[in-house]
This record gives structure tokens, sequence and C-alpha cells, in this order.
């Protein structure tokens, strides 16, 4: 088939669609097409992954009442705080007491582990005109339920369009989560406190076991075994910073490995 080189990388050819230089189609930058793709992303939210994390947040509401957060300051932390983990440290230096610099500077370490989650799905949005403060905008959103949904979808997905997709998937997991808080936390005498830490517990669960599928090489679940034998021995020898050292020294040893074994079989 015949096909012709038009201006800024796009291929084409004369009966079909067209392509970026990346090969992902091409579609029309309209009102239209971008509403579609952002209720596409909107339904994306209504999936497995989304309910159990609705129901990592129904455990929160309960942990943040018995905390003695208010309601107003339980969706508040929803919206900005966002990532579960983070919200759990922070309410965790409430109850605790500690100064405010102590618990931003807990909350801010927690929150570094998105950096590499960030770092892999910008590139995959940016398109040749996505403006930076998008980019700014959308990392907001970026959570492990977020990310594996956008990463297993992006593919299928043409580039110019993934942003809109993003922002529908990421809005709309915000939005029913700040609304789920607010409900919950009216209610949340009347449910049972080991029912609020099993529905606490099914968000690393879900993390652990979508980010074994998603690995893309061994290193990967070497990485999260190692971790996951580590965590129990630093939480003994260094409760403070167990997930910290576990993860640089178990992320550390796993990618030695991967080294060792690349050279090996170069040799």
């Amino acid at each position: 088939m015949e096909r012709w080189h038009a201006p800024f990388g796009v291929v084409a050819p004369h009966d079909g669609p067209c392509y970026g230089r990346d090969m992902s189609p091409l579609v029309s930058d309209t009102p239209m097409s971008r509403s579609i793709w952002f209720l596409r992303g909107v339904r994306a939210a209504f999936s497995l992954p989304g309910l159990i994390l609705v129901s990592s947040f129904v455990g929160f509401a309960a942990l943040a009442k018995d905390a003695g957060v208010t309601m107003v300051q339980a969706a508040f932390m929803t919206g900005t705080v966002w990532a579960l983990p983070s919200m759990v440290v922070l309410v965790g230096a409430i109850v605790s007491g500690v100064a405010l610099p102590a618990a931003l500077f807990a909350v801010t370490l927690s929150a570094i582990r998105l950096m590499p989650m960030v770092m892999a799905l910008v590139p995959e949005m940016r398109a040749e005109k996505t403006r930076q403060w998008v980019l700014y905008l959308l990392a907001h959103f970026v959570a492990v339920t977020s990310w594996v949904l956008a990463m297993e979808r992006f593919k299928h997905i043409p580039r110019d369009m993934r942003t809109t997709f993003y922002a529908g998937l990421g809005g709309t997991l915000v939005a029913s989560n700040i609304i789920v808080v607010t409900a919950v936390y009216a209610v949340a005498d009347a449910l049972p406190s080991t029912i609020s830490a099993a529905l606490l517990m099914l968000t690393p669960m879900y993390f652990l076991t979508s980010l074994w599928g998603s690995a893309r090489e061994r290193v990967g679940h070497v990485a999260m075994v190692l971790g996951l034998v580590l965590g129990p021995f630093f939480h003994v020898l260094l409760p403070q910073f167990d997930l910290l050292a576990a993860g640089v020294v178990g992320g550390a040893a796993a990618y030695g490995w991967h080294l060792w074994r690349r050279r090996a079989g170069a040799v």
C-alpha cells in the first residue's frame, strides 16, 4: 500500500488511518473526541481495582473518625493527599501528637515512592502539543490504582487522547472516594473495627498482585520477594524506617542480581 509522509512525522496510507511517529493511531482533536475519551476514562474507574480502592477508603474513613479527624478534614485529605498510605501516615502522626514538621516529613517520605510511577507515566501521556501544566495537574492523580489502570490501557489509546482519558480516570477516582469517605464517616459508628481494618488491607494486597502481574522482567519479582522477606526484619531492627530500608536494600540487591545475570549471559 502506498504511503505519503505528512508534516510533523505523520504517516498515512491513502485509504487507511493515520499514524504518528510512535505508530499510535491519530484521531481528530475535537471537543467531541475528547469528551468520548474522557468518559471512557470515567468508565475505567468503575472496575475491580476501583472497587477495591473504594473499599480501602471505607476503612480509612472509619480510621479517621476513630482518630478524631473531622469529616471535612477527612474529605480534604482524600482530595489533596490522595495516596492512601500517606493519608494513613498523616492520621497516625495526628494520633501520636507529633509536631507539624515531623508529620510533613513523614508524609513526604511516604509519597516519594510515587515518583518512579510519575516518571514512567508522564512520558506515556505526553504528546507533541501537551502543555506542561496539564502534566503537572494530572500527576496529582498518580497512585498505584490509577497508574496500573492507565499503563494497562494506554497501549490501546491514541497518544493525543491519553491525557484526556487519564483526567477522566483520575478525577473520577478522587471524586468518588471523597464521596465515599464523607458518606462512611457519617455511619462509621455502625461499622465494626475488624471489618474496617480488613477493608483497609485490601489495597496493599491488590497492589502486590497487580505489580507482580505487570512486572516486565524477572528482576521485578525478585525485588518484591526480597521486600516481603526483609520487611519484618527491618521492622524489628529499624521500626521507624522499615519500609524505606527494605525497599532500598531489596531493590539494590535485585538490581545487582539483574546486572550479574545479564553479564553472565553475555559471556
